[in-house]
């Protein structure tokens, strides 16, 4: 049932926002919502190397404790993220169209969704020395893991909840809030680290777990945050935010039906990085430092290409809503444009400065090498993976979830692990090979899904 203020906005009795009419603008507009998201991404990245750095100073065990304990949660937080990803698509479309009371209504469904997976999550990180103790780590390494596992868990509410407000936020091009909040989360964040990994007066020492709790706390914080502004928006009433939260509502059967690919996409990804990494420890320390280092560097650099992704990803939705077929083409080719650009600047960059990059890792001459010869092979594919991203986003932002799923799993355990354990054992080409495996299935998934949008952009437009 729904309330009053449902009844009076959940139609499009709104007229939709205007589209952009040229290239330069649908440009401009993908530019405009893609740099806060990318700057509050990048804040996710900010907060674990904060708390690696700082655990660091204070003690090398920690090191172990979060190298151990954060695998694990990041791949349930990375499932859950999966499961919301509706949240985005839903709303982008209903944006589109001007049905802004069922912006809301998809939000507050949204919402007790990311309750539920988070009650889950918290479960099962109180079971992480268990686990990790099972699969023959050390037992007072995954005593240690296991604490960082249980203070991560605390924060996995608020993890979701934000992850399913940041989505509703961005369809509705409000990215600016979760860009402002992510950098108040970072501050909170270093100075609760302070106090907590070596302890103050009353608070005892805590290290690594000091760190994750300190973490989880910020994340409560930037939550009430993300909640408040929603609710006080100016527009909160046209959108209506304060409705009922509910899970039974054909909203919630449309958020599942899409989230579960996404969320064995998100899986199966997450885990063939993992594999990958797996098979950089068989090359020794000095191979698998190496391989860290290029890997690092790639994901704080592929940041851009995941904010070029979301906002292509809501324009081509609002693009939908709108049954606007030649605003979908043009939001598709102006993120697969813009990301082009932006990642190949900064390929250039891994491919001029590979060594003095490597070298802020390391100050080991065979890490450096071993990881300025990965950089140059992320440097040639960083312009690929930046358009296989984009395009798989624009294609979620049209509804097509499955083969764009089913593309990007068979790109990355079909060609990537098999090449690139070829190419670093066969011809021993170490962690550079690795990286070129990276390169066979980042090719196969832009080609396959670049030309999957072009096809799916031109059939008949249908919302979900």
């Amino acid at each position: 049932m729904e309330t009053p203020v449902e009844q009076a906005t959940a139609g499009p009795a709104i007229a939709p926002r205007p589209a952009a009419s040229s290239m330069r603008e649908h440009f401009r507009r993908t530019v405009s919502l893609a740099v806060p998201v990318i700057i509050a991404r990048s804040g996710v990245l900010v907060l674990a190397s904060v708390d690696t750095i700082m655990t660091g100073r204070y003690e090398a065990a920690g090191l172990a404790y979060l190298g151990l304990g954060m695998p694990p949660t990041i791949f349930i937080m990375m499932l859950g993220l999966g499961l919301l990803l509706g949240t985005s698509i839903l709303t982008a479309q209903a944006d589109g169209a001007g049905d802004y009371g069922a912006c809301g209504r998809i939000w507050r469904v949204s919402m007790v969704h990311a309750l539920v997976i988070s009650i889950i999550a918290i479960v099962l990180c109180q079971f992480g020395e268990l686990f990790l103790t099972a699969i023959g780590q050390d037992p007072a390494l995954a005593k240690g893991a296991g604490a960082v596992m249980r203070a991560f868990g605390w924060g996995m509410p608020a993890v979701m909840l934000g992850v399913a407000t940041t989505f509703f936020l961005e369809a509705i091009g409000r990215p600016v809030p979760g860009m402002i909040i992510m950098l108040i989360v970072n501050l909170v964040n270093f100075g609760l680290n302070l106090v907590m990994i070596p302890g103050w007066g009353p608070i005892p020492a805590l290290g690594a777990e000091g760190a994750m709790l300190a973490t989880s706390a910020a994340r409560w914080i930037g939550l009430f945050g993300f909640v408040g502004y929603v609710y006080f928006m100016p527009d909160a009433e046209r959108y209506a935010v304060r409705g009922v939260f509910e899970w039974r509502h054909p909203v919630g059967r449309k958020l599942r039906a899409i989230g579960y690919p996404l969320a064995l996409a998100h899986g199966l990804e997450m885990s063939a990085f993992v594999t990958m990494s797996m098979l950089a420890g068989y090359l020794g320390t000095q191979a698998l430092a190496g391989y860290q280092v290029a890997v690092n560097l790639l994901g704080l650099v592929f940041m851009s290409a995941i904010g070029v992704a979301t906002a292509c990803g809501v324009r081509v939705g609002n693009a939908v809503g709108r049954q606007d077929p030649d605003g979908i083409r043009k939001a598709g080719r102006a993120g697969l444009l813009l990301v082009f650009l932006v990642m190949s600047g900064l390929g250039a960059v891994l491919l001029i400065l590979p060594t003095a990059l490597a070298s802020i890792y390391s100050s080991e001459p065979a890490v450096i090498a071993l990881a300025a010869a990965a950089l140059v092979v992320v440097g040639i594919f960083l312009p690929l993976d930046g358009v296989q991203v984009v395009a798989v986003q624009a294609l979620r932002g049209l509804g097509d979830i499955w083969i764009p799923t089913s593309i990007q799993v068979l790109s990355f355990w079909g060609l990537s692990i098999p090449a690139g354990a070829y190419f670093a054992f066969v011809l021993a080409w170490g962690p550079a090979g690795l990286m070129g495996g990276f390169l066979v299935g980042v090719l196969a998934s832009a080609l396959a899904n670049g030309f999957r949008l072009e096809v799916v952009s031109k059939r008949p437009i249908t919302r979900l």
